[in-house]
Order: structure tokens, then sequence, then C-alpha cells
């Protein structure tokens, strides 16, 4: 009996050591892992049991065949170090432990898994020196290894890392140069962040070569010093190159990427001049041009009295003159240089209480004027130059992020630039750049765009910020997904399919821009005229619900300088902008030219120099109403004349021509709804009418468009 127990508790303690030792490899590396992790709070690692045969079912793990091909742990507040064993993965193509809490150095072993194609640590405490051995990621794509504590410089076998795509190294302690040939051996990336550390040197000349960048290329918050290499405008004419707060200097080259970028790409560099700064280079102010010729046989000036010593000053008094002049511009220049630097770091300044807006956007501002303006100025003495103020208590972003963050240009205009931005927490935001000028009409800005700001309707782009300095002017509205009306009914240049909207969109569409209008002429504080209306400035949203944008711009722009010109929010030459993507409307086979196409969606009236009216936006809506029923650009050619899409629906009346020549073929589909497009054309027409007083209110056409049936929809 006593040695059947024996046998027993034999078999037994054998099972349970079969059952401890049944984690394979892959397994045992990361309960390596786990054990080198302090702390779990969430408890993200508590289905990792080492009774398992493998880790292919735990949290975070993918496996292919078996083997671990992914680490993904991210935003969980692990604590601890980063264990060795994880370069014993041979197949592990993905590690993400972004936004934890983990520390100490990088282990060596990681970065010896040779087919390793991502690696993100970013957010964490990880302190020394990147491992020589990164050279060895011969199939990296991304490293992102920012917001830590990391120190010393890049190694130079990054450079082994042909197919690397994304690097951001932002936010460490890294020290010394670029590695020679960094343009040249990763010309792959598409997207390169070396912002807030402590690199120095010369920017290497080749990142001009980097073609495949996109978003921002940033570079701020360094110690890079010489001057800006010409080179670097061979980039992607779309990619924002960010050199603020460096110790560059010398004149800002003016080609390629580097044209048209304003003052706050480049500030924080005392030693730069040149547009688009406002201190002039040297060579600039001691011009040779200053000094006249002057001969040396100049005849003797005779005033009549014949003495020698009346004849003037002479030439070496002339020239001294000249060069005391010269001298005495440089150091005003100089004096006006310095407040400018002032002013602009003054502005990049954090405010104590951290990111983010309080609601107001204004309060907390910290004086930073090199001169204080006296009552008489247009600036107030509470306005600080470089301040975002925010419209409304949802912004949570401030104007460092914003400039840190990917921004893509949507299109150029004669108002200025337009980007997509997306900021680092996945936020899309659409940012209007009204260029520069109008410093002494701020309060005119200030109640222009703090009343625009106040519109709030589901068919109103919503204006959530503004930035206002004397050398720049941003807008900040919610970016719109899809596109614009323009490119919905025609397309896009160059598209190799096009669907049309099938009419239950296209009323949809009509219903909520009708509604839109009536909010601004009947509810808006000041029962607002849009201007501009046309189907560029109708921005659809996520389920094409129309937003009406560029609401205010012709104003702001007219304040802000962009171009002085314009005396209304009525503008007539104004192309596609404000996140709309896609160019103007496609020309079609019987258009000839969309040169003037945006004057065909104002009333007859608005040609002359009068006080805006509700009723011109009446007229551009029916316009747009005739666009989308018969599917034609707005200038249509007929034999050998051309004439707008409003005289060319009188035409068809006039010849009596069948209603399917007048329909957007597409719709012939749908004959069902054949009564309601006629209604629709109906209310278009008494849009269009010749005189204001017969067009009816947008309220009154709102209603009728209401009263077609809901199933339409």
């Amino acid at each position: 009996m006593q040695s059947f127990l024996c046998l027993c508790m034999f078999l037994i303690l054998c099972s349970y050591c079969v059952l401890v030792s049944s984690l394979n490899d892959e397994g045992i590396a990361l309960w390596s892992f786990k054990k080198g992790i302090g702390q779990d709070p969430e408890g993200s690692l508590r289905n990792w049991n080492y009774s398992d045969e493998t880790p292919c079912s735990w949290n975070g793990v993918t496996c292919k065949d078996l083997k671990v091909v992914s680490v993904s742990i991210p935003k969980k507040k692990l604590t601890g170090f980063l264990s060795a064993s994880l370069g014993s993965l041979t197949e592990l193509r993905h590690v993400n432990l972004r936004s934890n809490l983990f520390s100490g150095s990088l282990p060596v072993e990681l970065f010896e898994v040779q087919g390793l194609q991502s690696l993100v640590l970013y957010g964490n405490s990880f302190s020394g020196v990147v491992p020589f051995e990164v050279g060895k990621l011969s199939y990296l794509q991304t490293l992102d290894l920012s917001q830590n504590f990391l120190n010393g410089s890049v190694p130079i076998t990054l450079l082994n890392c042909k197919r690397l795509k994304f690097l951001d190294l932002s936010q460490n302690n890294f020290t010394g140069l670029l590695p020679e040939g960094l343009g040249g051996n990763l010309s792959a990336l598409e997207k390169l962040d070396l912002a807030f550390n402590k690199f120095d040197g010369p920017i290497p000349s080749d990142l001009g070569n980097l073609s495949n960048l996109q978003g921002t290329v940033d570079l701020s918050h360094n110690l890079f010093n010489g001057s800006i290499p010409p080179s670097l405008g061979n980039l992607p004419e779309k990619v924002y190159i960010d050199l603020t707060y460096n110790n560059l200097s010398g004149p800002i080259p003016q080609n390629g990427a580097l044209i048209n970028r304003g003052p706050t790409a480049f500030i924080g560099n005392l030693g730069l001049c040149g547009p688009p700064l406002k201190n002039p280079c040297s060579s600039e102010a001691s011009s040779p041009s200053l000094e006249p010729f002057l001969p040396n046989n100049l005849p003797p000036l005779d005033g009549g009295g014949g003495d020698g010593n009346a004849r003037g000053l002479s030439r070496g008094a002339v020239i001294a003159i000249i060069v005391g002049d010269v001298v005495g511009i440089c150091v005003i220049g100089l004096l006006f240089s310095y407040c400018y630097s002032r002013i602009c770091a003054c502005g990049r300044k954090k405010d104590e209480s951290g990111f983010g807006f309080r609601k107001g956007g204004g309060k907390g501002r910290k004086e930073c004027l090199c001169f204080r303006k006296d009552e008489s100025e247009t600036l107030s003495e509470n306005v600080e130059q470089y301040d975002l103020v925010a419209l409304d208590s949802q912004v949570a972003f401030d104007l460092d992020e914003l400039l840190k963050a990917s921004a893509f240009v949507l299109g150029k205009s004669g108002i200025g630039i337009v980007y997509k931005v997306v900021l680092e927490d996945g936020l899309n935001l659409a940012v209007r750049r009204l260029g520069e000028g109008g410093s002494q009409r701020f309060k005119e800005f200030q109640t222009e765009v703090e009343a625009i700001g106040k519109l709030r309707h589901q068919n109103i782009v919503t204006l959530r910020a503004y930035y206002w300095s004397v050398d720049e002017k941003l807008l900040i509205y919610d970016f719109i997904p899809n596109g614009n009306l323009a490119t919905a009914i025609h397309g896009k240049p160059g598209m190799v399919s096009f669907t049309p909207l099938p009419w239950s969109i296209r009323l949809k569409i009509m219903k909520g821009t009708a509604k839109g209008l009536v909010y601004l002429h009947e509810y808006s504080p000041k029962k607002y005229v849009h201007g501009d209306l046309k189907p560029s400035n109708i921005l659809l949203g996520h389920d094409m619900e129309p937003k009406i944008s560029d609401f205010g711009l012709g104003r702001l722009a007219n304040i802000a300088g962009a171009y002085p010109a314009l005396q209304s929010n009525h503008m007539t030459t104004e192309k596609p902008q404000q996140s709309k993507q896609g160019s103007a409307p496609s020309e079609s086979g019987t258009v000839t030219s969309t040169t003037t196409s945006g004057s065909c969606y104002q009333a007859p009236e608005a040609l002359k120099v009068v006080k805006p009216s509700q009723k011109w936006d009446v007229y551009s809506y029916g316009v747009i109403l005739l666009e989308m029923i018969t599917g034609r650009t707005p200038i249509i050619q007929v034999g050998s004349t051309e004439m707008d899409l409003v005289n060319w629906i009188h035409w068809c009346i006039e010849e009596k021509k069948p209603l399917s020549d007048v329909l957007d073929p597409y719709l012939a589909q749908e004959a069902d709804k054949e009564e309601e497009m006629i209604a629709v054309l109906k209310i278009a027409m008494a849009c269009v009418h010749s005189s204001p007083e017969r067009r009816p209110a947008m309220r009154h056409i709102s209603d009728a468009l209401e009263r077609l049936p809901a199933s339409s929809e």
C-alpha cells in the first residue's frame, strides 16, 4: 500500500513538471519580458499564464505559425524595464509599447532581430544611447523613440536602414551632428521629426534629397547653426519645414518649398534675415547703390564770390556722411530685429497652466512687447502677438501643438494657403493662412472673427480658433472630410471613373444648404449675408451633410491685407479653398472656359457697388440648384456662343427643349422622382429671378423643400 502511494505521488509530480514546462520558447521569452514589468495597474497582462502551451492567445501578442510576430501593449501605464529576452523572438516584426512608463536603457538584443519592421517606444522614460546595432535592422520602416530621455548622438549605422519611412526622435536629449549622408541613404523617408533635442552643427544639405517626405519636417528647438541650405527648397512643395528656435543665420533662401512660408517657420533664429522676416539682411542695408558715383574732376561750385573755400563739401566729407547714415540705419535695424526676436520668443512660451486653453482664450497672457503701445495705436495693451485664441471651450490645443502637427497643403489662392493639419492626438483641422498685413486693424479683425466664431449650426463649418500677429493671421476650422459639392457634382480632373450623386443625396444637400442659409439670414447675431456662395464653398461631412464654408472670409481677408482691393464679402475670382479635397469643377465636353465661372453665381445687381443683400445669396443658391439638377457646369457652350447656366435654362425654355435635355442624364434612371425634380427646378427659377424683390426669402425656400416627400431622402 505504501509503495502504491509513492507511485501515485511520483506520477502527480511528473504531470506537474510536464504542465509547468509546457510553454514553448516564444512564450518563455515573453514571460521573461513580463517579469521585467514592475506594475500593471490595468491588468493588461492578466491572461499571460505560464501554463499555456503558446503565448498566441495573450493580450497584445500576435502570432503566425505559432511564432510571435507582434507585441503591442500601448497606453497601459506599465512600469519596469525592457527585457533583452525580446531579442530571442526571431520572427518578431512589430513592437509597440508607446505611452507607458518603461525606463532604463534600450536592450541591444532587441536591435538584433533582423526582421523587425516597426519599433514604437514613444512616451516612456527610456534613457541612454541608441545602440549601434540599429544598423542591423535592414527591414525597419518605422522608428519612433520620441518623448523619452535618450541621449548621445544618432549612430551612423542608422543609415543602413534604407527602408525607413517614419523617423521620430523628437523630445529627447540627443546631441551632436546629424549623420552625414542622411538625406542620401534614407531616401524612402516620409516623416522626419527631430524637434526638441540638442542637435548642433549645420543642417545637412542632402536633406533636400528626401523627395518622399510628407507633412512637416520638424527640426525646431535644437542648436543647428549656420545658414539654411538652399537645397531644402527641393523638398516637395506641400512639405512644411519647421526651423524655429535654432541658431541659424544668414538670408532665408527663396526657392521651392521655402517660398511663401510665413515667419512662424523661422522665428527664434536671431541671425536669420530677409523675407518673410522683417529684419533685412546686412547686404541689403549696405548695398553699393547707396553710395552715389562721384567723378574726380568736379568743377568748382562758384557762387559768384570766387572764394575757393565756398565750393561746398569735399568728396571725402560726402562719403563720410553717407557711411554714417548707413551705420545709423544698420543700428536701428538691429534694434528692431532684437525687439522682433523678443516678441517671437515670448510668443512661443507656454502658459504656466500647461497645454490647452481656458475658456475665453485670451486670459492669462503675458506682456512681451518691446514697446508699449499708447492709446492712439490700434493694438490694445493686452494683445499679445503670436497668440492662439480659442473661440469655444472645447479647443484643447495650443500654438506649439498646431505648429508641430503634420500639415498638408490643400490648396493655394490669392487669399493664401489652406492646410489640413493632423494633431498628435489624431484631431484633423483645416487651417487657412490669410497672409501678412493689416497690422493696424486688429480690433476690427478681432470683432469680426469672434462674431463669426459664435455661429453654431450643423450646416455651417465651425470656426474653432484664430491666430493673430503682425505678420500672420490664421483661421482654424473643423476639417470636413468629403470634399466639396463642386467635386461631388462634376468629379475631379483626371478621375478615371466618377459616379454622380443619386437624387436622394442631392435633395439632402439642397435642404441642408437652405437650412444653413436660413440660419445666417434669420437667426445669426447680425443676420449675415454670405456673399460668395458656390459649390466649392459647400463642404460635405461624413454622412454627406452639407456645411457652408468661407463665410465672412472676404471681410477678414480684406482686414488682414490678403488682397486689399476686396471691398465686401462678395468675391468673384476666389479658387476652391479650406479643406476642399480636389480642385475646381472639371471642364466637361460642353465647357470651354472656367476662368469666370465664379461670376456665374453672382446676382446681376452685385456687379454694382452696392450694399450686400440676402437676395444675393438667394440667387447664388438658385444657380447651385440648377447645377445640381442639370449636372452642367456654370458656363456652357451652345454652338459658337458661350452662356452661363441661368441663360442656358432660359434658352432651353424659349426653344421648348424637352425636360430630358435639361435634367442630368444620370437622373433618368430615377424617373419616379421626376415630379420632385420639376418642383426643385421651379424653386431654382424663382431664386434666379432678375429682380431681387421677386426672389423668395430663404425661409420660404427651405419650407418648400421640406414639403417634398421625406421618403425621397
